[in-house]
């Protein structure tokens, strides 16, 4: 898995399971703001993402239960497979 990879789907488990702002998303994954909003842009244009506008704020969640599934278990596959590597 490559590192935007990985960014990407730390992005998608941050607003897997709640609505969240882009700066609470970077914050919890440990990415800029640029990266994250660049990512949910473009979430919105492939994924379930919902967004939410409250005065200035910005709020996106992944759209139905079952895509959070999906990406908990490509997690849970990508941490074995990387726990398993032997070299790099």
């Amino acid at each position: 898995m490559g590192r935007e990879d990985e960014n990407r789907l730390r992005t998608q488990l941050c607003v897997s399971a709640e609505k969240k702002s882009v700066n609470r998303v970077a914050k919890e994954a440990c990415l800029s703001k640029a990266l994250v909003s660049h990512h949910l842009r473009e979430f919105m244009r492939s994924l379930p993402v919902t967004v939410e506008r409250a005065g200035a704020f910005v709020y996106y969640q992944m759209a139905g239960q079952r895509t959070f599934g999906i990406l908990d278990e490509l997690n849970v596959l990508g941490t074995y497979l990387l726990a398993a590597r032997t070299a790099f």
